[in-house]
C-alpha cells in the first residue's frame, strides 16, 4: 500500500513586532488556523477623519464641509497631511506676482480656493504648484470644484493636457476651444470660468466674468 501523502502548505509570518518565521501547517492543521490567521493579519480600519487635510491655520474661506467634500478628490498622496497656508489675498494682497513668488519654493500640489462678489465658493486642485511656463503643465490629479451650494467636483476628461499655464499676466486651468475652465488676471481680481474640454465642467462662478473677494492657496506641508 502506498504511504499516504498529506497535503501541506509553508506559510511565511512576519509582523512588525517580531521576528519572521515559517510555519508548516498540514490539510486538517489548516482548516483551524486559517480563520485564526485572517483575524491576525486583519488590519485596523483607518478612520476617515485621519484622512482629512489638517489646515495649520485659519482659513477664511473653507470650513469642515468644504475640506470633507474636497478631501474625497484629492490624490491618496495628500491625505492625512497637515496643509499650510502659502498664500492669502488678505495676508499678501492682490497680486499673481506675489502668488508665483510665494510658490517659488513650493513643490507639492496646491489647493486653490477663491470667493467671488456673490460668495460662491470654488476653484481649482492642482498636482503642481502655480510658476510661470510656456507650455501646459500638470497631471490628471487636477480638478475643478464648485460649491452651488452643493459640491460638484470636475476631473479631467482626458480629451487634453491643458491642466495649468501660468503667465506673468494671468493663471489659466482647463482650456480648449478658446476657453477656460478657470482664468485669473494679474491682479487676481478680474477672472472668467466656462466649460472647457479638459475637464468638461459646468461654470464655476456666479457669472462667466466675475470679480474675486477672497482668494487663497493651500498647499501639502
Amino acid at each position: 500500500m502506498r504511504p499516504r501523502t498529506e497535503n501541506f502548505k509553508i506559510m511565511y509570518f512576519a509582523k512588525h513586532w517580531m521576528e519572521p518565521y515559517v510555519q508548516i501547517v498540514t490539510e486538517n492543521d489548516g482548516k483551524c488556523c486559517h480563520s485564526v490567521c485572517s483575524l491576525e493579519d486583519e488590519e485596523e480600519p483607518v478612520e476617515r477623519e485621519d484622512l482629512l487635510p489638517v489646515l495649520v491655520e485659519p482659513s477664511q474661506l473653507l470650513d469642515d464641509h468644504h475640506i470633507e467634500s474636497l478631501a474625497n478628490h484629492m490624490p491618496a498622496r495628500t491625505q492625512g497631511y497637515p496643509w499650510r497656508l502659502v498664500y492669502s489675498m488678505a495676508v499678501h494682497g492682490s497680486s499673481l506676482k506675489t502668488l508665483y513668488r510665494k510658490m517659488a519654493e513650493v513643490d507639492s500640489p496646491v489647493l486653490l480656493v477663491i470667493k467671488d462678489l456673490e460668495h460662491k465658493v470654488f476653484g481649482a486642485f492642482s498636482s503642481d504648484p502655480f510658476r510661470v511656463s510656456n507650455y501646459c503643465y500638470g497631471t490628471g490629479e487636477t480638478f475643478l470644484y464648485s460649491f452651488s451650494p452643493e459640491f460638484q467636483a470636475y476631473r479631467w476628461s482626458g480629451e487634453n493636457c491643458y491642466f495649468v499655464r501660468g503667465h506673468l499676466d494671468s493663471l489659466q486651468i482647463g482650456g480648449g476651444g478658446g476657453r477656460f475652465g478657470l482664468w485669473l488676471d494679474s491682479d487676481l481680481y478680474q477672472g472668467s470660468s466656462f466649460t472647457c474640454s479638459t475637464f468638461q465642467n459646468q461654470q464655476l462662478s456666479s457669472e462667466q466674468d466675475f470679480k474675486v473677494l477672497a482668494l487663497e492657496v493651500w498647499t501639502v506641508w
